[in-house]
């Protein structure tokens, strides 16, 4: 019905509870009946399989909010999802996490009302600019980690960070980031183990698309995906064709090799990965606070220190070493090359005798015979 998306009630602590809905009235009647705090004012900002985000606002203070409107019709049988985005929600609150305010039921309906952010979507951004400075990037990847911090923590596992799930809080370029969507998360438990395969192409870890159970590390590496995209402009990984996308994702080969803090994010041993305390203590992310004009380079190790030197410099000089043998082994098959084409090239040339004349030798058995 039209008029449904025009009208949600909003149930909180100053306001008197709502008479509950007559049952014998049509279901859009009864959803009238609750409009009297709020009122959709802006368009659609998302639509997903079974839930759409609209713009409302409270006719009581002004203020505006983002609805979830989830259909109770399209949600039969999935109602787990959502019970379990609730109970996520209704445990946090952080700086950098969209907020649930409040919720409210009706006979066709269930309304999240979520803290509004007008900011749009990090994936925007990044198609905007291209890619981002060192400095923007350590910035905004430090305000992640410290939000992923805190749900792990809690106990919670997001499992669905991407570009698209993280929100700018207003329109400003030195805005905040905020994570959104806690659709596929989960709470952890002591003795569950997580084996489920979800998430999004490009940003899911090997050890998900191996099938074996994983653990909060899996965020970590969503992480180190994000950082890559923002300081190169394009994923570690990419192919149209899914299963040789998630093959380039199980053999970790990345488009371009990017070293020490994207590395150890990246990390194909879950157990050798960075946690987000550990990443939040890295020199990329803590230079950025003593030298904020010159930013942090997430791509390359800060500092050498001589064994490492050293290691580099006898790389080098083998990968030298095998060059000059290979340069020597195309240039004698060159010259095989040579000497067979001019052979080929005089035997060519010689006058062909019929076989009959030629003189038979003392392996003349193994000829062929020619019938006249």
């Amino acid at each position: 019905s039209q008029t449904l998306s025009y009208m949600i009630q909003f149930i909180s602590p100053p306001h008197q509870p709502a008479p509950p809905p007559d049952t014998n009235l049509p279901p859009q009647v009864c959803d009238l009946d609750f409009g009297l705090c709020f009122l959709f004012v802006g368009g659609l900002f998302s639509r997903g399989a079974f839930s759409e985000v609209v713009l409302a606002q409270e006719k009581q203070t002004g203020r505006r909010f983002a609805v979830k409107c989830v259909s109770k019709r399209a949600l039969k049988g999935k109602e787990s999802s959502v019970e379990n985005e609730i109970a996520v929600l209704r445990r946090i609150q952080h700086d950098n996490i969209v907020a649930l305010e409040d919720i409210y039921e009706t006979v066709d309906h269930l309304y999240l009302v979520m803290q509004l952010v007008s900011g749009g979507e990090l994936f925007d951004r990044i198609v905007e600019k291209g890619f981002y400075t060192e400095k923007d990037a350590s910035s905004l990847i430090r305000q992640v980690l410290d939000a992923v911090n805190y749900l792990h923590r809690m106990g919670i596992v997001h499992r669905d960070l991407k570009p698209e799930n993280l929100l700018y809080f207003n329109s400003q370029d030195e805005s905040k980031i905020m994570i959104s969507d806690f659709g596929l998360s989960k709470m952890e438990v002591s003795g569950d183990v997580m084996s489920t395969a979800c998430g999004t192409p490009g940003y899911v870890a090997p050890e998900v698309l191996a099938q074996k159970p994983y653990s909060r590390a899996v965020d970590c590496w969503s992480i180190g995906v994000i950082a890559y995209i923002l300081l190169c402009g394009y994923p570690p990984f990419y192919d149209e064709n899914d299963s040789k996308l998630f093959q380039q994702i199980l053999r970790t080969r990345l488009l371009f090799p990017a070293k020490d803090f994207i590395r150890s994010l990246m990390e194909k041993d879950p157990i050798r990965r960075f946690s987000c305390e550990q990443a939040l203590t890295h020199p990329c992310l803590t230079s950025a606070d003593v030298a904020p004009s010159t930013g942090a380079d997430l791509s390359r190790p800060q500092q050498s220190s001589p064994a490492e030197t050293k290691r580099r410099s006898r790389r080098r000089r083998r990968r030298s070493r095998r060059r000059r043998r290979r340069s020597r082994r195309r240039r004698r098959r060159s010259r095989r090359r040579r000497r067979s084409s001019r052979r080929r090239t005089h035997h060519s040339d010689e006058e062909k005798v019929p076989l009959t004349t030629q003189d038979p030798g003392p392996f003349c058995w193994l000829r062929p015979l020619t019938v006249s």
